[in-house]
Protein backbone atom coordinates (compact mmCIF):
# COMPACT_ATOMS: atom_id res chain seq x y z
CA UNK A 1 0.00 0.00 0.00
CA UNK A 2 1.58 3.57 -1.02
CA UNK A 3 2.03 5.56 1.75
CA UNK A 4 0.49 9.10 1.86
CA UNK A 5 2.32 12.19 1.60
CA UNK A 6 1.70 14.61 3.87
CA UNK A 7 4.09 16.98 1.71
CA UNK A 8 4.13 17.53 -1.63
CA UNK A 9 6.80 19.40 -3.82
CA UNK A 10 5.48 20.41 -7.16
CA UNK A 11 7.51 22.54 -9.58
CA UNK A 12 6.46 24.03 -12.11
CA UNK A 13 7.88 24.24 -14.96
CA UNK A 14 7.53 27.45 -17.58
CA UNK A 15 8.84 26.92 -20.59
CA UNK A 16 9.45 28.22 -24.33
CA UNK A 17 9.17 24.83 -26.49
CA UNK A 18 9.09 25.11 -30.34
CA UNK A 19 6.26 23.41 -32.38
CA UNK A 20 7.68 20.33 -34.21
CA UNK A 21 10.96 20.43 -32.38
CA UNK A 22 10.08 17.17 -30.10
CA UNK A 23 13.73 16.72 -29.50
CA UNK A 24 14.24 20.18 -28.76
CA UNK A 25 11.60 19.99 -26.21
CA UNK A 26 12.39 17.05 -24.53
CA UNK A 27 15.84 18.45 -24.21
CA UNK A 28 14.15 21.22 -22.20
CA UNK A 29 11.85 18.48 -20.12
CA UNK A 30 15.04 16.67 -19.10
CA UNK A 31 16.45 20.08 -17.85
CA UNK A 32 13.86 21.43 -16.14
CA UNK A 33 13.24 18.01 -14.66
CA UNK A 34 17.38 17.83 -13.48
CA UNK A 35 16.83 21.54 -12.18
CA UNK A 36 13.58 20.71 -10.02
CA UNK A 37 15.22 17.53 -8.71
CA UNK A 38 18.33 19.68 -7.30
CA UNK A 39 15.95 21.62 -5.71
CA UNK A 40 13.88 18.79 -3.81
CA UNK A 41 10.74 18.39 -6.02
CA UNK A 42 8.67 15.35 -6.30
CA UNK A 43 6.85 16.03 -9.40
CA UNK A 44 7.24 18.61 -12.17
CA UNK A 45 4.04 20.30 -14.26
CA UNK A 46 4.79 20.74 -17.60
CA UNK A 47 2.36 22.83 -20.06
CA UNK A 48 -0.15 22.14 -22.79
CA UNK A 49 1.35 19.64 -25.43
CA UNK A 50 4.83 20.33 -24.44
CA UNK A 51 6.15 17.62 -26.31
CA UNK A 52 4.93 18.91 -29.77
CA UNK A 53 5.40 22.59 -28.76
CA UNK A 54 1.61 24.49 -28.32
CA UNK A 55 -0.30 25.07 -30.51
CA UNK A 56 0.67 22.63 -33.02
CA UNK A 57 -1.97 22.76 -35.62
CA UNK A 58 -2.19 20.27 -38.84
CA UNK A 59 1.27 18.60 -37.72
CA UNK A 60 -0.97 16.42 -35.67
CA UNK A 61 -2.75 14.95 -38.54
CA UNK A 62 1.08 14.24 -39.62
CA UNK A 63 1.19 9.78 -38.46
CA UNK A 64 4.82 10.84 -38.12
CA UNK A 65 4.75 13.43 -35.73
CA UNK A 66 2.67 12.10 -33.87
CA UNK A 67 5.25 8.64 -33.63
CA UNK A 68 7.98 11.02 -32.75
CA UNK A 69 5.99 12.64 -29.82
CA UNK A 70 4.61 9.30 -27.78
CA UNK A 71 7.84 7.78 -28.42
CA UNK A 72 9.79 10.72 -26.47
CA UNK A 73 6.70 10.79 -24.18
CA UNK A 74 7.80 7.30 -23.41
CA UNK A 75 12.11 7.85 -23.48
CA UNK A 76 10.90 10.89 -20.76
CA UNK A 77 8.68 8.82 -18.90
CA UNK A 78 11.62 6.66 -18.71
CA UNK A 79 13.48 9.03 -17.16
CA UNK A 80 11.73 8.39 -13.82
CA UNK A 81 13.10 5.24 -12.91
CA UNK A 82 16.31 7.18 -11.65
CA UNK A 83 13.99 7.66 -8.39
CA UNK A 84 13.76 11.43 -8.93
CA UNK A 85 10.94 13.54 -9.65
CA UNK A 86 7.97 11.88 -11.43
CA UNK A 87 6.19 14.73 -14.35
CA UNK A 88 2.86 15.41 -15.49
CA UNK A 89 3.73 16.61 -19.15
CA UNK A 90 1.72 16.83 -22.47
CA UNK A 91 2.03 15.30 -26.08
CA UNK A 92 -0.80 14.82 -28.73
CA UNK A 93 -1.79 10.75 -28.05
CA UNK A 94 -3.35 8.51 -31.04
CA UNK A 95 -5.52 6.02 -29.98
CA UNK A 96 -8.76 3.97 -31.06
CA UNK A 97 -11.15 7.30 -29.81
CA UNK A 98 -8.95 9.65 -31.98
CA UNK A 99 -6.12 11.96 -31.69
CA UNK A 100 -6.23 13.17 -28.11
CA UNK A 101 -4.89 16.46 -26.75
CA UNK A 102 -3.27 14.71 -23.49
CA UNK A 103 -1.23 14.83 -20.85
CA UNK A 104 0.84 11.33 -18.79
CA UNK A 105 1.87 11.31 -15.65
CA UNK A 106 4.70 9.44 -15.22
CA UNK A 107 6.85 8.07 -11.93
CA UNK A 108 9.30 5.50 -11.10
CA UNK A 109 10.21 4.65 -14.88
CA UNK A 110 6.55 3.75 -16.21
CA UNK A 111 3.45 6.05 -17.62
CA UNK A 112 1.05 5.73 -14.58
CA UNK A 113 -1.79 7.24 -16.27
CA UNK A 114 -2.95 9.00 -19.51
CA UNK A 115 -5.20 11.99 -19.42
CA UNK A 116 -7.13 13.49 -22.45
CA UNK A 117 -8.72 16.92 -22.69
CA UNK A 118 -12.37 16.99 -23.12
CA UNK A 119 -13.36 20.99 -23.81
CA UNK A 120 -11.63 21.73 -27.10
CA UNK A 121 -12.31 25.31 -28.10
CA UNK A 122 -13.21 26.12 -31.15
CA UNK A 123 -12.88 30.06 -31.07
CA UNK A 124 -10.28 33.19 -31.70
CA UNK A 125 -7.47 31.52 -32.11
CA UNK A 126 -8.40 28.30 -31.54
CA UNK A 127 -9.61 25.38 -33.62
CA UNK A 128 -8.76 22.71 -32.00
CA UNK A 129 -11.50 20.54 -32.91
CA UNK A 130 -10.27 20.48 -36.90
CA UNK A 131 -7.47 18.14 -35.64
CA UNK A 132 -8.46 16.74 -32.41
CA UNK A 133 -11.57 14.59 -30.71
CA UNK A 134 -12.38 15.09 -27.34
CA UNK A 135 -11.76 12.38 -24.63
CA UNK A 136 -14.34 10.05 -24.81
CA UNK A 137 -15.54 10.17 -20.88
CA UNK A 138 -14.20 12.19 -18.31
CA UNK A 139 -11.35 9.67 -16.44
CA UNK A 140 -10.73 10.22 -12.46
CA UNK A 141 -8.15 11.17 -10.40
CA UNK A 142 -4.38 9.67 -10.99
CA UNK A 143 -2.69 8.41 -7.84
CA UNK A 144 0.48 9.93 -7.34
CA UNK A 145 2.77 8.27 -4.57
CA UNK A 146 -0.52 8.28 -2.50
CA UNK A 147 -1.65 11.55 -3.04
CA UNK A 148 -5.25 11.77 -5.85
CA UNK A 149 -4.24 14.29 -8.74
CA UNK A 150 -7.01 15.76 -10.91
CA UNK A 151 -5.48 16.74 -14.17
CA UNK A 152 -7.66 18.67 -15.92
CA UNK A 153 -6.22 20.07 -18.96
CA UNK A 154 -6.37 24.39 -20.45
CA UNK A 155 -10.16 24.84 -21.50
CA UNK A 156 -11.57 22.38 -19.22
CA UNK A 157 -11.66 24.67 -16.55
CA UNK A 158 -12.62 27.38 -19.08
CA UNK A 159 -15.97 26.06 -20.37
CA UNK A 160 -18.94 24.37 -19.52
CA UNK A 161 -18.19 20.82 -18.86
CA UNK A 162 -18.37 20.29 -15.16
CA UNK A 163 -14.57 18.47 -15.28
CA UNK A 164 -13.53 20.11 -12.03
CA UNK A 165 -16.43 19.69 -9.71
CA UNK A 166 -16.27 15.55 -11.16
CA UNK A 167 -13.01 15.54 -10.46
CA UNK A 168 -13.91 16.74 -6.67
CA UNK A 169 -16.65 14.70 -6.23
CA UNK A 170 -14.43 11.32 -7.64
CA UNK A 171 -11.70 12.02 -4.54
CA UNK A 172 -9.19 14.53 -6.39
CA UNK A 173 -7.32 16.74 -3.90
CA UNK A 174 -5.63 19.06 -6.37
CA UNK A 175 -6.06 20.31 -9.18
CA UNK A 176 -3.08 20.73 -11.29
CA UNK A 177 -3.80 22.28 -14.96
CA UNK A 178 -1.31 22.87 -17.57
CA UNK A 179 -2.46 25.11 -20.21
CA UNK A 180 -1.26 27.19 -23.77
CA UNK A 181 -2.87 30.70 -22.55
CA UNK A 182 -2.09 33.22 -25.08
CA UNK A 183 -1.89 37.32 -24.05
CA UNK A 184 -3.70 39.42 -24.54
CA UNK A 185 -4.00 42.51 -22.13
CA UNK A 186 -5.62 41.78 -19.05
CA UNK A 187 -5.59 38.14 -19.78
CA UNK A 188 -4.04 37.63 -16.37
CA UNK A 189 -7.39 38.91 -14.46
CA UNK A 190 -9.13 36.83 -16.19
CA UNK A 191 -7.20 33.70 -15.60
CA UNK A 192 -7.75 34.45 -12.28
CA UNK A 193 -11.18 34.68 -12.51
CA UNK A 194 -11.58 31.33 -14.07
CA UNK A 195 -9.50 29.56 -11.27
CA UNK A 196 -10.98 31.32 -8.39
CA UNK A 197 -14.79 30.10 -10.02
CA UNK A 198 -13.57 26.64 -10.12
CA UNK A 199 -11.94 26.75 -6.90
CA UNK A 200 -15.37 27.98 -5.42
CA UNK A 201 -17.23 25.20 -6.99
CA UNK A 202 -15.39 21.91 -6.41
CA UNK A 203 -13.72 23.13 -2.96
CA UNK A 204 -9.65 21.97 -4.12
CA UNK A 205 -6.73 24.21 -4.56
CA UNK A 206 -5.66 24.44 -8.43
CA UNK A 207 -2.49 25.05 -10.15
CA UNK A 208 -2.44 26.57 -13.57
CA UNK A 209 1.17 26.34 -15.28
CA UNK A 210 1.38 28.12 -18.46
CA UNK A 211 3.60 28.08 -21.38
CA UNK A 212 5.66 30.63 -22.16
CA UNK A 213 7.26 32.27 -25.47
CA UNK A 214 6.69 33.15 -28.92
CA UNK A 215 4.35 30.88 -32.25
CA UNK A 216 3.80 32.89 -34.92
CA UNK A 217 1.44 35.58 -34.18
CA UNK A 218 0.39 33.98 -30.65
CA UNK A 219 2.51 35.11 -27.51
CA UNK A 220 2.46 32.61 -23.86
CA UNK A 221 3.11 35.05 -21.01
CA UNK A 222 3.71 32.03 -19.05
CA UNK A 223 2.62 33.97 -15.31
CA UNK A 224 2.13 30.45 -13.72
CA UNK A 225 0.00 30.74 -10.66
CA UNK A 226 -2.45 28.86 -7.97
CA UNK A 227 -5.16 29.59 -5.89
CA UNK A 228 -5.83 28.01 -2.65
CA UNK A 229 -8.94 26.69 -1.56
CA UNK A 230 -9.31 29.59 0.73
CA UNK A 231 -9.29 31.43 -2.91
CA UNK A 232 -6.26 33.30 -2.22
CA UNK A 233 -3.69 33.47 -4.27
CA UNK A 234 -1.09 30.71 -3.39
CA UNK A 235 2.04 31.39 -5.42
CA UNK A 236 2.08 33.31 -8.83
CA UNK A 237 5.51 33.16 -10.82
CA UNK A 238 6.48 35.89 -13.09
CA UNK A 239 5.35 36.87 -16.49
CA UNK A 240 7.61 36.60 -19.71
CA UNK A 241 10.34 34.68 -18.59
CA UNK A 242 11.35 31.26 -18.35
CA UNK A 243 11.34 29.66 -14.52
CA UNK A 244 11.31 26.50 -13.01
CA UNK A 245 9.81 27.12 -9.49
CA UNK A 246 9.37 24.69 -6.71
CA UNK A 247 6.49 25.07 -4.52
CA UNK A 248 5.84 23.61 -1.11
CA UNK A 249 1.73 22.38 -0.75
CA UNK A 250 1.49 20.55 3.09
CA UNK A 251 -1.56 17.69 3.72
CA UNK A 252 -3.77 19.74 6.45
CA UNK A 253 -7.04 18.38 8.29
CA UNK A 254 -9.46 20.85 5.75
CA UNK A 255 -7.27 19.37 2.49
CA UNK A 256 -4.15 20.79 0.89
CA UNK A 257 -2.40 23.90 1.13
CA UNK A 258 0.68 25.58 -0.37
CA UNK A 259 3.01 27.31 2.35
CA UNK A 260 5.43 28.12 -0.11
CA UNK A 261 6.08 29.61 -3.26
CA UNK A 262 6.74 32.60 -5.52
CA UNK A 263 5.01 35.89 -5.72
CA UNK A 264 6.56 37.71 -8.31
CA UNK A 265 5.13 41.07 -9.05
CA UNK A 266 3.07 41.34 -12.48
CA UNK A 267 3.62 43.60 -15.11
CA UNK A 268 1.56 46.94 -15.60
CA UNK A 269 0.35 47.88 -18.87
CA UNK A 270 2.70 48.99 -20.84
CA UNK A 271 5.47 46.93 -19.32
CA UNK A 272 3.27 43.80 -20.48
CA UNK A 273 2.63 45.03 -23.99
CA UNK A 274 6.06 45.97 -24.80
CA UNK A 275 7.15 43.04 -23.32
CA UNK A 276 5.17 40.71 -25.24
CA UNK A 277 5.80 42.38 -28.45
CA UNK A 278 9.62 41.98 -27.85
CA UNK A 279 9.63 38.09 -26.97
CA UNK A 280 7.02 37.83 -30.20
CA UNK A 281 9.70 39.70 -32.07
CA UNK A 282 12.38 37.44 -30.35
CA UNK A 283 11.03 34.04 -30.71
CA UNK A 284 9.96 34.18 -34.35
CA UNK A 285 13.18 35.72 -35.66
CA UNK A 286 15.37 33.21 -33.61
CA UNK A 287 13.13 29.82 -33.53
CA UNK A 288 12.38 30.97 -37.61
CA UNK A 289 17.12 30.94 -37.80
CA UNK A 290 17.42 34.56 -38.66
CA UNK A 291 21.09 36.00 -37.85
CA UNK A 292 19.69 39.36 -38.19
CA UNK A 293 17.16 41.63 -39.23
CA UNK A 294 16.60 45.03 -41.20
CA UNK A 295 14.13 47.81 -41.33
CA UNK A 296 13.34 50.99 -43.09
CA UNK A 297 13.89 53.72 -40.53
CA UNK A 298 11.99 56.92 -41.46
CA UNK A 299 11.78 59.04 -38.87
CA UNK A 300 8.38 58.06 -37.81
CA UNK A 301 6.95 56.82 -34.62
CA UNK A 302 6.41 53.64 -35.51
CA UNK A 303 9.47 52.83 -37.24
CA UNK A 304 11.68 53.96 -34.40
CA UNK A 305 9.19 51.49 -31.60
CA UNK A 306 10.03 48.95 -34.15
CA UNK A 307 13.91 49.48 -34.10
CA UNK A 308 13.42 50.04 -30.21
CA UNK A 309 11.84 46.66 -30.18
CA UNK A 310 14.62 44.72 -32.42
CA UNK A 311 17.35 45.93 -30.19
CA UNK A 312 16.14 44.85 -27.16
CA UNK A 313 14.95 41.72 -28.37
CA UNK A 314 18.13 41.03 -30.34
CA UNK A 315 20.90 43.05 -29.87
CA UNK A 316 22.07 45.94 -31.41
CA UNK A 317 24.43 44.23 -33.49
CA UNK A 318 21.97 42.15 -35.26
CA UNK A 319 19.53 44.90 -36.89
CA UNK A 320 20.48 47.64 -39.68
CA UNK A 321 18.53 49.91 -40.21
CA UNK A 322 17.70 51.80 -43.28
CA UNK A 323 16.77 55.68 -44.26
CA UNK A 324 15.32 56.15 -47.59
CA UNK A 325 14.87 59.45 -48.12
CA UNK A 326 13.10 61.00 -51.35
CA UNK A 327 12.38 64.04 -52.43
CA UNK A 328 9.55 64.70 -49.25
CA UNK A 329 11.52 63.44 -46.72
CA UNK A 330 11.98 66.22 -44.37
CA UNK A 331 15.32 67.72 -42.55
CA UNK A 332 13.80 66.65 -39.68
CA UNK A 333 13.01 63.39 -40.50
CA UNK A 334 16.57 62.67 -41.42
CA UNK A 335 17.51 64.27 -37.95
CA UNK A 336 15.37 61.66 -35.83
CA UNK A 337 16.39 58.33 -37.56
CA UNK A 338 19.72 59.06 -37.21
CA UNK A 339 19.26 60.08 -33.92
CA UNK A 340 17.47 57.01 -32.90
CA UNK A 341 19.96 55.03 -34.57
CA UNK A 342 22.18 56.98 -32.82
CA UNK A 343 20.39 56.22 -29.16
CA UNK A 344 19.89 52.48 -30.24
CA UNK A 345 23.54 52.04 -31.30
CA UNK A 346 22.55 49.83 -34.61
CA UNK A 347 23.86 49.61 -37.95
CA UNK A 348 22.40 52.82 -40.14
CA UNK A 349 22.51 53.30 -43.42
CA UNK A 350 21.06 56.24 -46.25
CA UNK A 351 19.71 54.44 -49.84
CA UNK A 352 18.31 57.61 -51.34
CA UNK A 353 15.45 56.09 -53.75
CA UNK A 354 15.01 59.42 -55.92
CA UNK A 355 16.84 57.51 -58.97
CA UNK A 356 14.67 54.04 -58.81
CA UNK A 357 11.34 56.30 -58.33
CA UNK A 358 12.24 58.54 -61.14
CA UNK A 359 13.18 55.26 -63.39
CA UNK A 360 9.79 53.94 -62.53
CA UNK A 361 8.09 57.53 -63.94
CA UNK A 362 9.94 57.83 -66.69
CA UNK A 363 9.39 54.15 -68.16
CA UNK A 364 5.57 54.71 -66.96
CA UNK A 365 5.43 58.58 -68.98
CA UNK A 366 3.68 57.47 -72.19
CA UNK A 367 1.63 54.77 -70.51
CA UNK A 368 0.37 57.54 -68.04
CA UNK A 369 0.09 60.51 -70.47
CA UNK A 370 -2.42 62.48 -69.53
CA UNK A 371 -3.27 61.45 -66.17
CA UNK A 372 -3.10 63.55 -62.41
CA UNK A 373 -0.65 62.60 -60.13
CA UNK A 374 -2.11 61.25 -56.81
CA UNK A 375 -1.27 57.90 -54.96
CA UNK A 376 0.12 55.77 -57.95
CA UNK A 377 3.00 58.15 -57.65
CA UNK A 378 3.13 58.32 -53.80
CA UNK A 379 3.14 54.41 -53.58
CA UNK A 380 6.01 54.10 -56.24
CA UNK A 381 8.00 55.39 -53.24
CA UNK A 382 6.90 52.86 -51.38
CA UNK A 383 7.22 50.12 -53.30
CA UNK A 384 10.95 51.69 -53.97
CA UNK A 385 11.90 51.15 -50.81
CA UNK A 386 10.00 47.81 -50.14
CA UNK A 387 11.88 46.25 -52.90
CA UNK A 388 15.17 48.04 -51.95
CA UNK A 389 14.46 46.33 -48.53
CA UNK A 390 13.60 42.88 -50.04
CA UNK A 391 16.96 43.18 -51.76
CA UNK A 392 19.10 43.62 -48.53
CA UNK A 393 17.17 40.88 -47.13
CA UNK A 394 17.99 38.05 -50.42
CA UNK A 395 21.61 39.71 -50.45
CA UNK A 396 22.48 39.49 -46.47
CA UNK A 397 19.99 36.90 -45.52
CA UNK A 398 17.99 39.66 -42.70
CA UNK A 399 14.60 39.20 -42.33
CA UNK A 400 12.53 42.36 -43.36
CA UNK A 401 10.63 43.98 -39.79
CA UNK A 402 7.47 45.66 -41.12
CA UNK A 403 6.15 48.18 -39.29
CA UNK A 404 2.56 49.22 -39.73
CA UNK A 405 0.50 50.00 -37.08
CA UNK A 406 -3.08 48.46 -36.56
CA UNK A 407 -4.84 52.05 -36.77
CA UNK A 408 -2.94 52.00 -40.40
CA UNK A 409 -4.17 48.10 -40.94
CA UNK A 410 -7.47 48.93 -40.27
CA UNK A 411 -8.38 51.26 -42.65
CA UNK A 412 -5.78 50.35 -45.32
CA UNK A 413 -3.34 53.03 -44.94
CA UNK A 414 -0.77 50.76 -46.19
CA UNK A 415 0.88 49.33 -49.41
CA UNK A 416 1.20 46.37 -50.63
CA UNK A 417 4.16 45.10 -52.09
CA UNK A 418 5.60 48.65 -50.50
CA UNK A 419 5.90 49.04 -46.99
CA UNK A 420 3.47 46.32 -46.07
CA UNK A 421 6.85 44.13 -47.05
CA UNK A 422 8.33 41.85 -44.46
CA UNK A 423 8.31 38.91 -42.65
CA UNK A 424 6.95 39.76 -39.00
CA UNK A 425 5.50 42.78 -37.47
CA UNK A 426 6.16 43.49 -33.82
CA UNK A 427 3.09 46.37 -33.65
CA UNK A 428 0.91 45.17 -36.15
CA UNK A 429 -2.37 45.19 -32.97
CA UNK A 430 -1.32 48.28 -31.66
CA UNK A 431 -3.54 50.96 -32.13
CA UNK A 432 -1.17 54.25 -33.29
CA UNK A 433 -1.90 55.21 -29.56
CA UNK A 434 -0.85 52.47 -28.09
CA UNK A 435 2.46 53.02 -30.09
CA UNK A 436 2.60 56.19 -28.50
CA UNK A 437 2.17 55.45 -24.88
CA UNK A 438 4.72 52.22 -25.54
CA UNK A 439 6.96 54.31 -26.30
CA UNK A 440 6.75 57.00 -24.03
CA UNK A 441 6.97 54.23 -21.71
CA UNK A 442 10.36 52.74 -23.21
CA UNK A 443 12.14 55.91 -22.79
CA UNK A 444 11.82 55.54 -18.67
CA UNK A 445 12.34 51.96 -18.87
CA UNK A 446 14.16 49.15 -20.05
CA UNK A 447 12.21 46.07 -19.77
CA UNK A 448 13.73 43.28 -17.89
CA UNK A 449 15.60 40.55 -20.70
CA UNK A 450 16.04 43.62 -23.02
CA UNK A 451 19.74 43.84 -24.40
CA UNK A 452 18.91 47.57 -25.38
CA UNK A 453 20.25 50.60 -23.60
CA UNK A 454 18.47 52.97 -20.49
CA UNK A 455 17.51 56.46 -21.50
CA UNK A 456 15.87 58.56 -24.63
CA UNK A 457 15.93 55.67 -27.35
CA UNK A 458 12.87 57.11 -29.57
CA UNK A 459 14.03 61.05 -29.70
CA UNK A 460 11.41 63.64 -27.90
CA UNK A 461 10.96 65.03 -31.63
CA UNK A 462 9.51 61.73 -33.18
CA UNK A 463 6.87 61.59 -30.85
CA UNK A 464 5.73 64.99 -30.68
CA UNK A 465 5.88 65.61 -34.21
CA UNK A 466 2.74 65.01 -36.62
CA UNK A 467 3.16 61.46 -38.26
CA UNK A 468 2.75 61.81 -41.67
CA UNK A 469 4.05 59.39 -44.77
CA UNK A 470 6.25 62.11 -46.43
CA UNK A 471 4.58 60.71 -49.84
CA UNK A 472 3.73 64.03 -50.75
CA UNK A 473 4.17 68.09 -49.73
CA UNK A 474 3.46 68.85 -46.64
CA UNK A 475 1.32 65.44 -46.07
CA UNK A 476 0.18 64.64 -42.51
CA UNK A 477 -1.69 61.99 -41.69
CA UNK A 478 -5.21 63.73 -40.36
CA UNK A 479 -5.26 65.29 -44.03
CA UNK A 480 -7.13 61.97 -44.75
CA UNK A 481 -7.84 60.73 -41.44
CA UNK A 482 -10.02 61.95 -37.84
CA UNK A 483 -7.26 62.62 -34.97
CA UNK A 484 -5.92 59.59 -34.04
CA UNK A 485 -7.45 59.14 -30.63
CA UNK A 486 -10.74 59.42 -32.27
CA UNK A 487 -9.97 57.07 -35.45
CA UNK A 488 -8.55 54.14 -32.28
CA UNK A 489 -11.83 54.74 -30.30
CA UNK A 490 -14.29 53.71 -33.52
CA UNK A 491 -11.71 50.94 -34.75
CA UNK A 492 -11.90 49.33 -31.27
CA UNK A 493 -15.31 49.62 -31.01
CA UNK A 494 -15.68 48.54 -34.34
CA UNK A 495 -12.95 45.34 -34.25
CA UNK A 496 -12.95 44.05 -30.60
CA UNK A 497 -16.20 45.15 -29.68
CA UNK A 498 -18.24 44.61 -32.96
CA UNK A 499 -20.66 47.41 -32.32
CA UNK A 500 -22.90 49.11 -34.15
CA UNK A 501 -22.64 52.48 -36.24
CA UNK A 502 -25.73 53.64 -33.95
CA UNK A 503 -23.56 52.77 -30.72
CA UNK A 504 -20.69 54.32 -31.51
CA UNK A 505 -22.17 57.06 -32.98
CA UNK A 506 -23.62 57.52 -29.48
CA UNK A 507 -20.62 57.74 -27.57
CA UNK A 508 -20.41 61.14 -29.17
CA UNK A 509 -18.84 60.20 -32.95
CA UNK A 510 -19.96 62.03 -35.73
CA UNK A 511 -22.02 59.34 -38.05
CA UNK A 512 -20.65 60.36 -41.63
CA UNK A 513 -16.81 59.65 -39.79
CA UNK A 514 -17.99 56.29 -38.35
CA UNK A 515 -19.70 55.07 -41.77
CA UNK A 516 -16.74 56.02 -43.15
CA UNK A 517 -14.32 53.90 -41.39
CA UNK A 518 -16.21 51.08 -41.55
CA UNK A 519 -16.33 50.89 -45.23
CA UNK A 520 -12.23 51.65 -44.89
CA UNK A 521 -12.54 49.14 -42.27
CA UNK A 522 -13.92 46.04 -44.95
CA UNK A 523 -12.38 47.44 -48.32
CA UNK A 524 -8.75 46.94 -46.61
CA UNK A 525 -9.86 43.65 -45.64
CA UNK A 526 -7.46 42.07 -49.32
CA UNK A 527 -4.79 43.91 -47.57
CA UNK A 528 -4.57 42.25 -44.55
CA UNK A 529 -4.74 38.97 -45.87
CA UNK A 530 -1.48 39.41 -47.67
CA UNK A 531 0.15 41.04 -44.41
CA UNK A 532 3.00 39.60 -42.47
CA UNK A 533 2.13 38.21 -38.89
CA UNK A 534 2.50 39.71 -35.91
CA UNK A 535 2.41 40.16 -32.25
CA UNK A 536 -1.24 39.92 -30.97
CA UNK A 537 -1.99 42.02 -28.05
CA UNK A 538 -5.73 42.65 -28.12
CA UNK A 539 -8.39 40.50 -27.65
CA UNK A 540 -9.15 40.42 -31.58
CA UNK A 541 -6.24 40.89 -33.58
CA UNK A 542 -6.31 40.67 -37.31
CA UNK A 543 -5.82 36.87 -38.77
CA UNK A 544 -6.73 34.48 -36.17
CA UNK A 545 -9.36 36.01 -34.63
CA UNK A 546 -11.12 38.07 -36.95
CA UNK A 547 -11.82 36.36 -39.89
CA UNK A 548 -13.99 38.65 -42.56
CA UNK A 549 -14.73 38.18 -46.05
CA UNK A 550 -12.66 40.02 -48.68
CA UNK A 551 -15.75 39.98 -50.93
CA UNK A 552 -18.09 42.03 -48.26
CA UNK A 553 -20.99 44.57 -49.54
CA UNK A 554 -22.25 44.44 -45.56
CA UNK A 555 -22.33 47.56 -44.33
CA UNK A 556 -24.43 48.79 -40.82
CA UNK A 557 -26.41 51.81 -42.16
CA UNK A 558 -29.04 51.25 -39.85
Amino acid sequence: MTKKLDILRIAIAQLNPTVGDVAGNLAKARGARADAARQGADLVLYTELFLAGYPPEDLVLKPAFLKACEKAAQDFAADTADGGPGVIIGTPLKRKSGTHNSIIVADGGKILAERYKLDLPNYGEFDEKRVFQPGPELQGPVNFRGVRLGIPICEDIWGDVAVCETLAESGAEILLVPNGSPYYRAKIDMRHQVVIKQVIECGLPMIYANQLGGQDELIFDGASFAIGADRTLAFQMSQFEDAVDVTTWKREDDGWACSEGPMSKIPEREEADYRACMLGLRDYVNKNGFKNVVLGLSGGIDSAICAALAVDALGEERLRAVMMPYRYTSKDSLKDAEDCARALGCRYDIVPIFEPVEGFMHALTQLFEGTKEGITEENLQSRARGTILMAISNKFGSMVVTTGNKSEMSVGYATLYGDMNGGFNPIKDLYKMQVYALSRWRNSHVPPGALGPSGEVIPKNIIDKAPSAELRENQTDQDSLPPYPVLDDILECLVENEMGVDDIVARGHDRATVTRIEHLLYIAEYKRRQAAPGVKITRKNFGRDRRYPITNRFRDRG
